[in-house]
This record gives structure tokens, sequence and C-alpha cells, in this order.
């Protein structure tokens, strides 16, 4: 589990082709001092296991379903990514509740400088827009943002400048790709509405929800 607020930026070194996917190797500075093998590493929004590591890189393999709903599929060296590493229960949780399962790509449509500000204007996929609301949650390469404004599937973040210039989307273009992750909540709250529409009555009341186990 990940909190959404990026610890650094790092670099993919190397892409190399495994059996069934890729294995990256990324290099990094901050979070390498504190990684082991078996670790879980928030890479562009997308969590994968640290195989090995040395002083200054680390690596991940990549495949099957991540490549499919991810950007992983099309990565190429020297792309930089952000990283995040798994949180502690300790914690504080300063962004949102983000499992690193990117759900779709997304698609920068517009980047516009607003003051100190940017607005960044992302197409996210038709079958998520029914998890999306306005000052709600959701995961962008791993970010942790807001959205601000909602125009059927396509979502506008205000990004502030702390954050534009320790992430990657800097270094982002109109058109390109970018990983998405809906707020877990959601995913909840739809699944226990399907199993609600299940009965005659639908209206949420306080017998249904002890019927799901809330007291």
């Amino acid at each position: 589990m990940f909190t959404g607020i990026i610890e650094e930026i790092g670099t993919i070194e190397k892409v190399s082709p495994i059996s069934g996917g890729i294995s990256l190797t990324i290099r990094a500075k901050k979070i390498i001092e504190d990684i082991a093998v078996n670790d879980s590493v928030c890479i562009d929004g997308v969590c994968l296991t640290v195989t090995n590591s040395d002083k200054s890189s680390f690596w991940v393999d990549a495949v099957g379903a991540t490549l499919e709903k991810s950007t992983f599929n099309k990565v190429k060296a020297d792309t930089s990514v952000n990283l995040e590493r798994s949180v502690r229960l300790s914690d504080r949780l300063g962004g949102h509740l983000v499992q690193g399962h990117v759900n779709g790509i997304g698609i920068i449509s517009e980047i516009k400088k607003l003051g100190e500000n940017y607005l960044v204007k992302i197409v996210i996929p038709e079958e998520l827009e029914r998890y999306l609301i306005k000052e709600g949650s959701i995961a962008i390469n791993g970010i942790s943002l807001t959205i601000a404004e909602l125009n059927k599937s396509e979502i506008s973040i205000s990004v502030i400048p702390h954050t534009w210039q320790n992430t990657n989307l800097k270094d982002k273009k109109v058109n390109e790709k970018v990983n998405v992750e809906i707020d877990i909540l959601a995913k909840y709250v739809e699944k226990l509405l399907a199993k609600r529409n299940d009965n005659s009555d639908k209206n949420i009341t306080e017998g249904w929800l002890k019927e799901l186990g809330y007291q």
C-alpha cells in the first residue's frame, strides 16, 4: 500500500526482455538507501517487487496484466519514473490510499500554466468514468491528486509547484500516456451497491448495513 506522495524521481537505465515480460533496471538516490529484495516499490503508479539492488540501482520485473494495463508496455530506457516505497503502518497518510494496481491508461489532453500552478487535463478510459467525482482522489503515475473539474471522462487537476518539480509530470507533454488508478473506496462502494441491487428495496438503510456486517 502507498500514499501517492512521491519520494523521488528515478530513471530507467535498462529494459531487458524476460520470459513473459520485461526486467527494469532503475537508478535512484534516495530510496536506494533503504531497499531490500522482496520490497514493494510503486513505480509510476505500478506496484512491483524488488528482485535485486546495489548502491545505485534496483531491479524489478513487469509481466502479464501489468504490461497490458500500464504504460510499461511501451517503456524505454532513460525515462524518468516516480518512486515511492510502501507505507509503514506508523507513517502519516499524506495523500490517499494507493494500491499500485493500475486500472487503465489516460492521455494528457492539455497542460497550461496558471500563475504558479499548472492545470493538467487527462482523458480517462470511458469504463472508469463512473468512478470519477469532482474533488475526489485519483492517482496519476502514482501521484495522489484531486479532481478539480470533471467533464465526462476528462478530468482537470491543479498541480502545485512542489508537486510539479518533484514528480515526472514536468516531463510530460500533451498526448502522452499516464497510468491511472481510481480511488479504492469507489470500488468498494460499487460492490456494495451491486449487492444491494439484488434486493427490491434499494434504499441504504440501517438494517441493510447491518446485514453487510456494519455495526
